[in-house]
């Protein structure tokens, strides 16, 4: 029988992960179907519940504006999963229950690391913003051993009581915008932008002196061409720059072995999307 996946977003009509994952079920021969859901702000539960009785889906991935929500809605939940507070994925047990994950770290860190091959082990990393999003990416991102993560947010006593709760794992600080320097004075080695203000067509406030001439930056948004945070960080001299596109075929990957037990391969998944972009 085939099983039924879904996206559960509000809105939805903009998502790559229905065509992401058709690609992953015909490269590993996995009988399923996936589709976008959207769900009503003020509906979430019960669309999941309806989906599970009524249709009889066995897993999905949950985006904005409701990662937090599902974390509440799950009854199991990985170390990761409560380490973020919020996830992307759930999971439809033998016995009817949920278990949640958050692979939106994990992707983020393959994407980096393996597929773009930057080594984050004892450099100085700047993260933008104090949402969710860099909340999902902080434990997997301290577990790379850099040598200091400051976060930098509008809202300062976010940013420090975000680094707090993780600083367990890491050296790690929280700092306005304004403020945000490395620890050793110089520039940052690798800067992520998990801001959504990309989107919007819009910058967080930095001073260009956070780059320098060996800076990494990658932007968590992706758009068909270079997005505003990445724009920017060129014209500021970085040495490179890189959309999230590949995090998000990587955490959907981390989904996908998740739910069938199989890991696809998402080299031929990233090409297919990015030669699609320049068509």
């Amino acid at each position: 029988m085939t099983d039924l996946y879904a996206v559960l977003g509000h809105p939805i009509s903009h998502s790559k992960s229905p065509q992401i994952h058709t690609l992953f079920a015909g490269q590993t021969g996995e009988d399923l179907l996936y589709r976008a859901v959207l769900v009503p702000l003020d509906g979430f539960a019960d669309e999941v519940s309806k989906l599970i009785r009524q249709q009889g889906m066995t897993g999905m991935n949950v985006t904005v504006p409701f990662k937090e929500e599902a974390f509440q809605l799950a009854q199991q939940r990985t170390p990761r999963a409560e380490r973020a507070g919020a996830v992307n994925t759930l999971k439809v047990l033998s016995n009817g229950t949920l278990l949640a994950d958050n692979t939106d770290g994990a992707g983020l860190i393959r994407d980096i690391t393996v597929n773009q091959g930057v080594s984050l082990k004892g450099k100085q990393v700047l993260v933008l913003g104090a949402g969710g999003a860099v909340r999902g990416i902080l434990q997997p991102l301290l577990e790379q051993q850099p040598a200091a993560v400051v976060i930098a947010n509008r809202t300062v006593s976010k940013a420090e009581a975000l680094a707090a709760d993780f600083a367990d794992l890491g050296r790690i600080s929280g700092c306005g915008f304004a403020e945000a320097t490395p620890p050793d004075g110089s520039a940052f080695d690798v800067i992520i932008n998990g801001t959504s203000a990309s989107l919007a067509g819009e910058l967080p406030p930095l001073t260009s002196s956070v780059i320098g001439p060996e800076t990494v930056c990658y932007d968590m948004m992706y758009g068909k061409g270079l997005t505003v945070f990445n724009r920017w960080a060129r014209e500021h001299g970085a040495a490179r720059v890189i959309d999230g596109l590949g995090m998000l075929v990587e955490q959907a990957a981390e989904a996908f072995e998740l739910w069938r037990g199989v890991r696809p391969d998402t080299a031929p998944v990233m090409a297919e999307l990015r030669g699609e972009r320049r068509r």
